[in-house]
């Protein structure tokens, strides 16, 4: 009953928002160049100085500048953001799927767009998660009074927005790195991300703020395989150290016990039920010899049980056969230090040919990877 109620009132709030938008009223958020009307609720007004700041981008951006170099001289001028600290290009940009970003705001031309996402619950973590609805699901409204750009104007900025994205998909592809999305800038803490490469074809990576809002103070690039060698040369060190190799054979032995206590907990289960089987079919077959019954309900219905005892009791076999503690070699001990000796250049060697495997078992052993620049040594960089 309270789920169907909070359900029901989960479409009363859909419903009532889906009328204010109909009226051209604000149904929640905060647009960039908009304040609310005090005492008038749902109504807006345009803030001419934040609306200076949309025709900007809009010209801008249709006159061929990137959104990364728009945000730059935003930021680097000290115009406020939306949200947040700095601009992004993303924030010029959006998502063309979701319909977020400034360039695409219907808004500005005079148009409110409601219900573009729809929040769902994640069952595993009971979070809640934006998803983007079908634009057949689209609720409009106009509203020419919020007008910010001319519509040809914000049509421009669409038509490059379209040319921009119908990339071939083979441009699309990224190649595979084995610390991509574990990289953190030691100056700003912000990501980093791949920046072309030299003459001899060595990968540049450099911070993310500093390429998309220019607000990192080391803005310089570092070389990807010097910051991956060092990753691999410190793992190397860190997997010799005998606590870690104490720490293993002590995982290893607590997981068998685990394994082995839910294997017990399974068999046993599977005991009871078998036990229950037999005495029910013993009493099916009793009744049914008896004359006590239907044995035309009866008789299926043994049949059915009987079915449900063979598979048990095939379970059961392996079950037996698969519930041995297993216990760790010493010589898995001597194999385990010869593979240290060669670690970083079978990695190495196995992620530069595009192994996905030898990359994903790095990334199953690192979290993040700071990276801060050497002052001992022009260039240079170090990693922890």
């Amino acid at each position: 009953m309270g789920q169907l109620y909070r359900e029901d009132n989960a479409h009363k709030v859909r419903r009532g928002l889906s009328g204010r938008v109909g009226q051209g009223l604000n149904a929640g958020g905060r647009a960039y160049g908009y304040a609310p009307i005090a005492g008038d609720k749902g109504k807006r007004t345009i803030v001419e100085a934040e609306a200076q700041i949309v025709r900007r981008i809009f010209e801008e951006y249709i006159g061929g500048r990137t959104p990364r170099e728009i945000a730059h001289d935003l930021n680097h001028e000290g115009i406020a953001p939306p949200r947040g600290r700095s601009w992004n290009a993303s924030t010029i940009n959006g998502n063309m799927q979701r319909g977020t970003g400034l360039i695409q705001n219907e808004l500005y031309a005079g148009r409110l767009v409601w219900n573009k996402v729809r929040m769902v619950k994640d069952p595993d973590t009971g979070k809640r998660l934006s998803r983007p609805n079908a634009k057949k699901d689209w609720q409009t409204a106009d509203v020419p009074e919020l007008r910010i750009v001319s519509q040809a104007l914000f049509n421009a900025a669409q038509s490059r927005k379209q040319a921009r994205g119908h990339t071939h998909p083979n441009k699309q592809r990224r190649p595979r790195h084995m610390l991509s999305g574990m990289l953190r800038s030691g100056a700003c803490g912000a990501g980093m991300s791949t920046n072309g490469k030299d003459k001899s074809e060595r990968i540049r990576i450099r911070c993310s703020a500093a390429t998309e809002s220019g607000t990192c103070r080391d803005a310089k690039t570092f070389y990807l395989h010097t910051v991956e060698s060092a990753v691999l040369t410190g793992l190397e060190a860190e997997m010799r150290h005998p606590s870690v190799i104490a720490e293993y054979v002590r995982t290893y032995f607590e997981e068998r016990k685990r394994l082995s206590a839910k294997a017990n907990a399974k068999r046993a289960h599977l005991e009871t039920r078998l036990g229950e089987l037999n005495r029910e079919i013993h009493r099916l077959v009793d009744a049914i010899a008896k004359g006590q019954g239907n044995p035309a309900v009866l008789g299926p219905r043994s049949t059915v049980l009987n079915e449900e005892r063979k598979q048990i009791a095939n379970e059961l076999k392996v079950e037996t056969a698969t519930n041995e503690i297993v216990a760790l070699h010493p010589a898995i001990l001597a194999r385990y230090e010869r593979q240290l000796g060669t670690l970083q250049d079978v990695l190495s060697k196995g992620i530069s040919a595009g192994d996905s495997d030898a990359a994903e078992a790095i990334r199953d052993l690192v979290e993040t990877v700071t990276v801060f620049r050497d002052p001992a040594r022009p260039g240079g960089s170090w990693s922890k």
